[in-house]
């Protein structure tokens, strides 16, 4: 006989099937092999006390401030433990339960259907712009022909084109003198037809930019201000684009001065539910949410939104994260923006591991390599 720990992180349905587990029984096994660590805030003291006792009746545990039982005070914070199977139980049985614990049963239940990707795609970065933070990734006209072909060699699934600087403090550019810009790239896309080796994501927030994009081959709008404007969304929907969801707080210019949050996880998710909404009026179907590493956070916002992706991933659409290069490296490790990539590669594996599908980055063949190995981890 041998006994082996195994990591927490196989893929427990695999290993099952590999197993020989009965096939009805595969999903059973594997919710309750998955454990779920929800943190609860604000929450009515009377409702912490059913919610003690109903955890503790199925197997799961609540963990609440000393002094609850006896209503030290009116409200308290509290950590909930439990596999899927239990967040199943316990988000049918709360809601019969007074106290706020229906709206909370609801909630519980949107975290049973969480699912890790398995899987990231790569998006490269092209500046047609002199401004942007990292000087290796702006190139002009025929140059960035040559980038774009070779980041797709290396293994771009998408390349994001913009001709504006979204860094701290960036120049404000009008809208024409950003087509200027941009316009003799997308000509050269559209004449090559590289549209039909990969993907294309124009990052822009302005409709005459996004649209010359869109009649160049362009099928993704990466928008960092989340669908602000009623007609990007109107353009995204009228050429069936996939939409990128950027949450950002403030602007370009006045984002990382002095940026704050009562409680980040809460006003991200918020800012997402409505922007999704929104995009789904105007007929969008495909979106992706974008955290926004560096836009409007401070380091410690950065990595709680990192190390907490799986968060968002109740909202049931893929994840981007892009925090290539970005300073936040030089708040924890003093370096230049061309000194970063060791840096990069750590928080993009971070983010692969905790629900991101898209990384948005500079250097294509280093993430290509990284994240085939750490698939392979994954997956072993």
């Amino acid at each position: 006989m041998t006994v082996a720990k195994l990591s927490s992180e196989i893929d427990i349905k695999k290993y099952l099937r590999a197993l020989g587990a009965d096939s009805g029984g595969i999903k059973i096994l594997a919710s309750k092999a998955a454990i779920h660590l929800i943190e609860i805030k604000e929450l009515h003291v009377g409702a912490a006390n059913i919610l003690k006792q109903d955890t503790l009746s199925i197997g799961a545990d609540l963990a609440v401030p000393r002094g609850t039982v006896i209503a030290k005070t009116p409200t308290v914070d509290c950590l909930l433990i439990a596999t899927t199977k239990e967040l199943e139980i316990l988000s049918r049985k709360e809601l019969a339960q007074p106290f706020g614990l229906k709206e909370l049963a609801q909630k519980l239940k949107r975290y049973t259907k969480i699912e890790k990707p398995k899987k990231a795609e790569i998006m490269g970065v092209i500046n047609a712009n002199d401004d942007s933070f990292f000087s290796g990734s702006r190139f002009v006209d025929s140059d960035a022909i040559k980038k774009i072909e070779q980041m797709i060699e290396e293994g771009a699934d998408i390349i994001d084109i913009g001709a504006v600087s979204s860094r701290p403090n960036a120049a404000i550019v009008s809208a024409k003198e950003e087509l200027r810009r941009i316009q003799p790239i997308l000509s050269l896309i559209d004449e090559r037809k590289l549209y039909e080796k990969t993907q294309f994501s124009i990052d822009s927030y302005e409709p005459i930019v996004i649209e010359a994009a869109m009649q160049s081959g362009f099928s993704i709008i990466n928008d960092i201000t989340g669908l602000q404007d009623d007609a990007v969304c109107a353009l995204a929907a009228n050429y069936k684009a996939k939409v990128v969801i950027m949450h950002m707080q403030g602007n370009p210019q006045n984002m990382q001065d002095n940026p704050h949050y009562e409680y980040v996880l809460d006003e991200v998710y918020d800012f997402f539910e409505e922007r999704i909404s929104k995009a789904e009026r105007f007929g969008i179907e495909d979106i992706i949410l974008d955290v926004g590493i560096g836009f409007g956070k401070r380091l410690e916002d950065n990595l709680m939104l990192l190390k907490n992706l799986e968060h968002f991933l109740a909202l049931q659409k893929p994840l981007l994260v892009g925090a290539s290069r970005k300073s936040m490296i030089d708040k924890i490790f003093p370096s230049m923006v061309q000194d970063r990539l060791g840096g990069t590669l750590a928080l993009h594996l971070e983010a692969f591991r905790n629900g991101a599908s898209v990384l948005r980055v500079h250097d294509i063949y280093e993430h290509a390599q990284a994240l085939r190995v750490q698939e392979a981890i994954l997956r072993a």
